[in-house]
């Protein structure tokens, strides 16, 4: 049985072949600006899944999204690095729900459609965001995607009306909460609470000792 098209370029993802190809695309788009407009998809297998089609109305853009959690500014009052309180922030969205957010702002008239992950390299992590002009006469008389003309669907991807804004708010039936960035923080916070004290602490040797050893 013959493969499609489509089902043969996303096999050749993750290839030796694609993999240089990539690492030669990432040098340039390290040069680019953080949200870059592009005339076709990289991945035109997942673009179409998400909506995508090759006509007037649909805009296509490339965001960055630095990777790894986020710092807060270094106090300047005394005391240990411990306590400083600046590594270790996770963001409260995901970098997918950050890429989207940064595309509507640079194209304020467009709406997000999806978006999907396209490579990253050591700092950066890049996605290719689908949107569209929800008063384009080729989208205003579309069955499929005239819903977005309602006033109900303005800046959608603000309030949480994407695949990934509604992946961050629990809404997924299948995973519900338990795919959220609060829930994982909260099974964090509940490990440390239940994690055994470490027997050379202090707390530890005044419950199970009279008194302290060596003094």
């Amino acid at each position: 049985m013959t493969s499609s098209a489509y089902s043969f370029m996303e096999s050749l993802r993750g290839s030796e072949e694609h993999n240089k190809l990539m690492k030669v695309r990432l040098i340039e788009w390290r040069k680019d600006e953080t949200v870059t407009r592009i005339e076709k998809p990289t991945r035109l297998l997942r673009a179409r899944s998400l909506g995508y089609k090759a006509k007037q109305g649909f805009v296509v853009a490339r965001v960055r999204v630095a990777k790894g959690g986020l710092n807060k500014e270094r106090p300047n009052k005394g005391r240990r690095p411990k306590r400083m309180g600046v590594y270790g922030y996770s963001p409260g969205k995901s970098h997918k729900w950050i890429a989207e957010e940064r595309a509507a702002r640079k194209f304020p008239n467009l709406e997000v459609l999806g978006s999907y992950y396209v490579a990253e390299d050591g700092q950066h992590k890049y996605y290719e965001v689908i949107m569209v002009d929800p008063f384009h006469p080729s989208i205003k008389s579309s069955e499929q995607l005239k819903w977005l003309d309602s006033p109900t669907n303005r800046r959608r991807v603000f309030r949480g009306l994407t695949s990934s804004g509604k992946k961050g708010r629990g809404l997924r039936k299948s995973r519900g909460l338990k795919g959220t960035l609060a829930y994982k923080m909260k099974r964090k916070q509940k490990e440390r609470e239940l994690r055994l004290r470490h027997e050379a602490s202090k707390y530890y040797r005044l419950d199970n000792y009279p008194r302290i050893p060596g003094k």
